[in-house]
Order: C-alpha cells, then sequence, then structure tokens
C-alpha cells in the first residue's frame, strides 16, 4: 500500500511539472488523503515527508510563483503537518485510520448485540431501545440480556458520563457485565459487577444499574438496583403503574456493598418498564415528577399494543442531552 500510494505520489508531480495548467497543486491533497486513511503511524509520516518534497519539487519547476500558487502551496503543506500531527494521536492505536474506525465499529456492534433480546415463549414479548446524547450508537447507557433455561436475566447500565465521553468505559463494562450475567447467580450478578468497577481505577468509575430476574414459566421476578431509577409495573386488573422500589449504591463507590431485591409476579396482560435517568430526569425536574409523567405517556402511547411500545416511548420523552434507555417486558 505505501508503494502504490508513493507511485501515485510521484505521478501526480509529474503531471503538474509538465501540465500545470491542468493539473493544479492540490492534487497532491488525493494521495495524501487516501494515505491518511490506509497508512499507520509509523508509514504515515514517512509518506508526509516524500508529498512535501514532491511539493517543493512541483512549485520549484513552475514557470512564474503566483499568488495563487503560493496559497495552494500553503494549504497543502498545513494539511501535510495536520495529518502527521493526527497521526501522532493515532499511534496509541497503533493501526490505520480506516482501519482503527472499523474496530471501533465492531465494538460497538458487538454491545449492541449483546442487547439483543434472546429468544422467548410466545406468552411473553420483550424489547429494548437505546439513544445517544450525541446521535451516535457509542453511549453511556446499556443493556445486556441472557437466557438461562427458563429464566430471564436483564441488566439495564448508566455509565457515568453521557454520549461519546462513557462510550468507550460502556463497551468495556458491558462485555464484563455480559459474562458475569450468564455465569452467576441473580443473587450475585452486582456484587461481582461493584468488585469490578472497583478495580478498574477509573476516574469517572461508577455507573448505576438495575438487574431484572424473571421466571418465564411463573412470571416471579426479582429486581435489584444499584443507584438506578426505579422499575414501573402496569397491573393489567387495575390498569394503573406502580414504582418498585429497590435500593442499593451505585456500582463502583462502596466496598462489599448488599443489594436487596424486590420481589413481584407479572400476571396475564402486565408490563413492566426499566429505563436510565435520562427519560425521566432534567435540571429542572425532579426524578419522580419524571417518573409519572413517563407512565403517564406510556398508559397513551402502549393502550394494549405493546409491540414496538419502547421505541414510541423513548422518541416521545426524556431528555435529548442526555443517553436513553429503555426495556419493556410484556407478558401476553
Amino acid at each position: 500500500m505505501l508503494f502504490a500510494l508513493l507511485t501515485l505520489n510521484a505521478a501526480v508531480g509529474v503531471l503538474i511539472w509538465q501540465a500545470p495548467e491542468v493539473m493544479p497543486l492540490a492534487a497532491l491533497l488525493v494521495p495524501l488523503a487516501l494515505a491518511n486513511l490506509l497508512l499507520g503511524p509509523r508509514q504515515l509520516p514517512f509518506f508526509v515527508l516524500v508529498t512535501l518534497l514532491v511539493l517543493a519539487v512541483a512549485v520549484a519547476f513552475q514557470s512564474a510563483i503566483t499568488g495563487r500558487i503560493f496559497i495552494s502551496a500553503l494549504i497543502v503543506a498545513g494539511l501535510c503537518i495536520g495529518v502527521v500531527l493526527s497521526s501522532f494521536h493515532r499511534s496509541r492505536l497503533g493501526v490505520a485510520g480506516l482501519r482503527g474506525e472499523l474496530m471501533l465499529v465492531d465494538l460497538r456492534d458487538r454491545i449492541l448485540r449483546q442487547g439483543g433480546i434472546p429468544g422467548l415463549p410466545g406468552s411473553w414479548h420483550v424489547e429494548s431501545e437505546l439513544r445517544s446524547a450525541g446521535g451516535t450508537p457509542f453511549a453511556g447507557d446499556f443493556v445486556v440480556a441472557i437466557r438461562k433455561g427458563n429464566r430471564l436475566e436483564v441488566a439495564v447500565v448508566d455509565v457515568s458520563g453521557k454520549g461519546e465521553a462513557a462510550g468507550t468505559r460502556a463497551l468495556l463494562l458491558s462485555g464484563a457485565l455480559g459474562g458475569l450475567l450468564g455465569a452467576l447467580a441473580p443473587e450475585d450478578f452486582l456484587e461481582a459487577a461493584n468488585d469490578f468497577l472497583i478495580r478498574q481505577d477509573w476516574d469517572e468509575g461508577f455507573a448505576s444499574a438495575v438487574h431484572l430476574s424473571l421466571e418465564l414459566e411463573t412470571g416471579r421476578f426479582q429486581i435489584r438496583s444499584a443507584g438506578h431509577p426505579p422499575a414501573a409495573l402496569r397491573a393489567a386488573g387495575s390498569g394503573r403503574w406502580s414504582v418498585i422500589t429497590a435500593e442499593g449504591p451505585l456500582l463502583g463507590l462502596i466496598d462489599e456493598a448488599a443489594y436487596e431485591p424486590a420481589a413481584g409476579i407479572m400476571r396475564s396482560g402486565d408490563a413492566l418498564l426499566l429505563y436510565t435517568d435520562g427519560m425521566v430526569e432534567t435540571r429542572t425536574r425532579d426524578i419522580s415528577l419524571g417518573v409519572d409523567k413517563m407512565l403517564g405517556q406510556a398508559e397513551q402511547l402502549l393502550r394494549g399494543e405493546y409491540v414496538g411500545g419502547a421505541t414510541r416511548i423513548i422518541e416521545s420523552i426524556g431528555s435529548r442531552k442526555d443517553d436513553r434507555a429503555l426495556l419493556l417486558v410484556h407478558r401476553r
């Protein structure tokens, strides 16, 4: 790849020398842009030096140095310097720019797949939705779910920070929590997640989480919370939403923390909502008021039709300046 780009660079330089009225100096930006995408951080500075050499020779062979040629040369030289500086930042990753982006895309896809809901019996409908504060798939909120026999285990997690700034921590934490969720008993999951976060020693090393353990045959469930907004259960018999409060400290702050469950049972027609604080909290509104508003909105948007309900709710309410995650569980 380096040889091919150097050949292209030399060909462009020759064309600028032989036909300056047809081939402008700015044509050197084409191989430079390709090199920025395809070359690694060790090769890129060498290529930029060659580009600057070709630029100097091309300018020297111009019949007259006009203001247009001078400005074009300054632009190409400035972009060469910018590419070198960006390669120094990229050297920590050690791969080419395009390959590094593909690695991030792969990691992003993996975190989204972990939030996918496993196959469930026909009597259950479960769906989740995520929205990032920056409008990208990289966010500090995520969902991990796994089915173990006749039990569904789901965790909704909110990492400190938001948007892309929290996305890197969320990528690491989602993989760890996905493994813990499948390997441990429900009562041990949040304690192990708390221990994991404490060992990371991050500057912003805390997260909130809510863990649902649901028996698919009986509908019995346990909810454990680590500093997370309360879950909400809609009883089909009364048509009313009730808040399920389970208390526990945030993950990553207190060593050997304990997380006590809140238990209940989902009967036919009941629905359950798990969500992050971006759905209910703003700078001017308390969480409790936000929960009431969200549940009122959910009552209007669901109205017996739960398929696509998570999407309808998350698009109609919540702060666009914060990450949001929502999990909807319905027993048909």
